[in-house]
């Protein structure tokens, strides 16, 4: 990924929150037949390894599944909030439009789970995705016979990350009254996210 030295992450806990706020991430791996990807929630470990463990499962329907545990490195990558920034918002609109966006990469070989640590990797997840919920459903209200069923359709496997590339795009080099209007637009938007990174990284 191409990253200007102004656009690079200020720290590694700004790249571990992205990736735990947006954890929807695409796969990418080569088969022989070419480049395939998939669209999966990913978990990390940050304990594990010099950059963290990311955990995932796909079906095992998936023709992506074969190219699990191969040797070849994936990539995931992890899209932050993003927002086309228009020059029409500026009192002097002579300037050229852009795209301000925070991304991921996260590079590494995938390894596959057993079975035990794939039933492991799924109810993690469930327990991730259901503690908000008032009433949390567990994996232990399936059937076992279900449990059998959900564990062999799946393959699940992790990438411990070999490294990691962070781009944090938000009107660096920008004249700072020029930013400050941007971050008005984009909160009235409903863009407050990407907006309070563009805070985070400005001077404004």
């Amino acid at each position: 990924m191409y990253v200007r030295p102004s656009h690079r992450p200020r720290s590694d806990a700004d790249v571990l929150e992205i990736i735990r706020e947006h954890m929807f991430a695409t796969l990418i791996t080569s088969t022989a037949d070419g480049l395939i990807a998939s669209h999966l929630p990913f978990m990390i470990d940050e304990e594990r390894g010099e950059h963290g463990t990311l955990l995932a499962h796909m079906a095992r329907a998936n023709p992506q599944s074969a190219a699990i545990g191969a040797a070849e490195e994936a990539l995931v990558i992890f899209a932050g909030p993003h927002a086309y920034i228009s020059p029409s918002w500026y009192e002097d609109r002579t300037t050229a439009p852009t795209w301000d966006y925070v991304a991921v990469h996260c590079y590494g070989r995938t390894v596959r789970h057993s079975d035990e640590e794939a039933l492991q990797n799924i109810q993690r997840l469930v327990s991730v995705m259901e503690r908000s919920s008032p009433e949390p459903w567990s994996v232990a209200e399936l059937r076992p016979d279900d449990v059998h069923t959900l564990v062999r359709n799946v393959v699940s496997f992790e990438i411990p990350i070999s490294r990691i590339e962070g781009k944090f795009k938000l009107n660096q080099r920008e004249k700072p009254e020029r930013t400050r209007t941007a971050i008005a637009q984009l909160e009235q938007q409903g863009a407050g996210t990407l907006a309070d990174y563009m805070r985070r990284y400005n001077e404004v």
